[in-house]
Parts: structure tokens; C-alpha cells; sequence
């Protein structure tokens, strides 16, 4: 199993890639929250090594506070981690769906 860290910003659609988006941005979501993003990991039985609320990816500390999200996870994933962050912001896009609908 491979070990890394997903931060926040990295499906995040408003962030440029310059700064940190690492899914193409028709994947992206927009806004995602930590939470948002641990209930995916879950769903998808990632491995969760450690969360960390209050990190900020260095690289989008150059941005405006508002596009800044703090917030960080280490996991465990069988798949690589562009896999493993296109299947994590197809969970989340499911949870809105089905939050939006009741």
C-alpha cells in the first residue's frame, strides 16, 4: 500500500494548479472541507493514518485568505494518488447530490 499526504486544496476547483490543484478541474469541487473529504477516504476504505486540522499546504500561502483551506490527511490507498484523489472528488460529488436532494 502507498502512504501520502492529501491536502485540501489539492481537489479543490477554485486553486490554480500553480498553486497546489493536483485533479484536472472538471473533476474538481468546489469548496471542499476536511470533513467532506474523510467521509470520502471512509467510503472508499482508505487507510487513515493522521488528520491534521490546522496545516496549510505551503504552496497556496501566497493566496488570498479566502482560497485558503487548512486542513490535511495521511493515507494508506492500494491505488496511486491522482487515483486516489479522482476517486475521493467523486465520493464528495456524491455526497452533495444526495445532501442536496433531501
Amino acid at each position: 500500500m502507498k502512504r501520502f499526504v492529501i491536502w485540501v486544496n489539492e481537489i479543490d476547483a477554485r486553486i490554480p494548479r500553480k498553486y497546489g490543484r493536483e485533479v484536472p478541474k472538471n473533476l474538481a469541487v468546489d469548496r471542499p472541507s476536511l470533513e467532506e473529504i474523510l467521509e470520502a477516504a471512509q467510503a472508499l476504505r482508505l487507510n487513515i493514518i493522521n488528520i491534521d486540522r490546522e496545516a496549510l499546504n505551503p504552496r497556496v500561502s501566497a493566496l488570498d485568505e479566502n482560497l485558503r483551506v487548512n486542513g490535511r490527511i495521511v493515507v494508506e490507498s492500494n491505488h496511486g494518488k491522482s487515483k486516489t484523489l479522482k476517486l475521493i472528488t467523486q465520493k464528495v460529488r456524491e455526497f452533495r447530490k444526495l445532501h442536496r436532494k433531501k
